[in-house]
């Protein structure tokens, strides 16, 4: 069996039925059949910034501001990342400003909506919870509640985009 990088923390019941997929030939049509719209308007900064700026004034409308959000095409899957978000401080006279920036990978936007959402969702979770812990789980599922599902359904793209079947 291949190994399944992007599922190495899931049981292995779930790598071999993706094993199986994969040699089939069928995950990328299952991953069609699920989502049948893969390309997504949100294609722009300026629209990914008014997608995260809905989702925080849906779910934490107390949370620090942020003052950007952007597509970054240096963010790289494999090192573990598909988005970043970054907390910075400054003295300015007598006050501390603070600056928080959301950064998600390019390759989102060739990836169903759903998923880049999940995406934002986690980044955004990160203004309240730094750590992956069961509380900054728990804010994810109250924004996306299908937020495990989607997680795995993203890493079973990167498996597919990174098998033949994908190429």
């Amino acid at each position: 069996m291949q190994e399944l990088i992007y599922l190495r923390s899931y049981p292995d019941s779930i790598q071999h039925q993706v094993a199986q997929l994969l040699l089939q030939g069928k995950l990328g049509s299952t991953l069609q059949k699920r989502y049948p719209e893969q390309q997504h308007a949100i294609q722009t900064d300026k629209a990914l910034y008014e997608l995260t700026l809905n989702l925080k004034q849906q779910f934490m409308k107390s949370s620090d501001p942020i003052s950007k959000v952007q597509f970054d095409p240096k963010i790289h899957v494999i090192n573990n990342a598909l988005g970043t978000h970054t907390q910075v401080s400054r003295v300015q006279g007598c006050k501390l400003k603070s600056k928080s920036e959301i950064r998600v990978a390019s390759l989102l936007k060739q990836l169903p909506l759903p998923i880049l959402q999940m995406v934002v969702v986690h980044e955004l979770a990160h203004l309240r919870e730094k750590d992956h812990n069961k509380a900054f789980y728990q804010l994810c599922q109250y924004m996306e509640p299908q937020y495990h599902q989607l997680e795995l359904d993203l890493r079973l793209f990167l498996t597919w985009r990174d098998s033949a079947e994908g190429v």
